[in-house]
């Protein structure tokens, strides 16, 4: 799988097609190119036998220009990346941000295929595709460009969960300008996969990637916050930034996925992944007053991180004060080591 990361740190998991299924839509491609070849030649043939043998040798290498050349980089052109025998095997060419692609990539892509496929019967092209890390041809290269597979099947790891309620809206004034855009990518991923991890790995990786966001926004991490939690408040800070600066007209104060004071509102889609539907963060707790939270998120006092007596704490190792590794057989959330 190879993410691809946006400007506004939306990550496009694509998966790179490989060197067999890149051959056989390119062996597909080719029996069609030269079966239009073979028929227009024979055509020009039976109408030019008039001609002089100069004319003739010109019309030959037009025609070979026009079809074997000129025809691939149209039809890619026209379809955005997808040839005949790339629909048929499911490929698509993207740019390297994911994008589709235009006529100079198709021109780039074409005039190199004509080298390292027709020239050299392919040979090239399959070395390239080997050596390099994503598959990609010298066409590929040149271009910028990246033949990726549409058929894949839908990941059910992509939720990003929100954060326990008690932190909504805590880290409205950070700054987030200096976080790049890989920190992002790696705090999400964290985030969709913490619950398949061991959770002794989990607090490990937790910790580390919280480490290294407070260092990019120059404030320390709150103390007592599960390192997990902390990551996914502001994570959803950062998704209420996105939201806001998108409506910021005005129009979005009466729509449903309008942004509060809290933070975001629960049920409205972002760009680092579905939140969950229900009312908007930042209710107080039934006959608790102060302490936010979300009707069907799932969390409760004393689950997911929410203490019983409503502050944000994590257990604490008798020894140095710090805050416990969670049990290696108790299961975890990930925003809280077990009691």
């Amino acid at each position: 799988m190879s993410e691809l990361v946006t400007g506004e740190a939306v990550a496009l998991e694509l998966r790179p097609a490989r060197l067999p299924s890149r051959a056989l839509a390119i062996l597909l491609d080719l029996a069609v190119a030269m079966t239009v070849y073979v028929a227009v030649t024979v055509a020009l043939v039976l109408s030019t036998a008039s001609l002089d043998e100069a004319a003739q040798i010109a019309v030959s290498i037009a025609t070979f220009l026009l079809v074997l050349v000129g025809g691939p980089i149209a039809v890619e052109t026209l379809s955005h990346g997808r040839s005949l025998g790339k629909m048929a095997v499911g490929l698509r060419v993207v740019r390297d941000d994911g994008g589709p692609i235009r006529f100079r990539h198709a021109l780039v892509r074409g005039a190199v295929g004509v080298v390292e496929i027709l020239m050299t019967f392919g040979v090239v092209a399959v070395i390239a595709s080997l050596v390099s890390a994503r598959g990609r041809r010298l066409g590929d290269v040149f271009a910028g460009t990246l033949v990726v597979r549409e058929r894949v099947p839908v990941s059910r790891s992509s939720f990003v969960p929100p954060p326990p309620p008690w932190l909504a809206g805590r880290f409205s004034a950070l700054d987030l300008s200096s976080v790049p855009d890989g920190l992002w990518l790696a705090i999400r991923q964290y985030l969709t996969r913490m619950q398949q991890l061991d959770p002794q790995v989990g607090w490990a990786m937790a910790t580390r990637l919280a480490t290294d966001l407070a260092d990019r926004t120059g404030t320390p991490a709150p103390h007592g916050v599960p390192p997990a939690a902390y990551l996914a408040a502001v994570v959803q800070e950062r998704q209420a930034r996105e939201v806001r600066r998108a409506y910021a007209d005005g129009t979005a104060a009466s729509s449903p996925g309008a942004v509060g004071a809290a933070g975001l509102t629960v049920g409205h889609p972002t760009a680092l992944g579905p939140t969950v539907a229900g009312p908007a963060l930042g209710h107080p707790v039934p006959g608790r007053p102060g302490v936010p939270y979300a009707p069907g998120v799932g969390y409760a006092p004393g689950v997911g991180g929410v203490p019983a007596s409503g502050a944000p704490a994590a257990p604490q190792d008798a020894a140095s004060g710090s805050p416990a590794a969670p049990a290696a057989d108790h299961p975890s959330t990930g925003f809280a080591p077990p009691a």
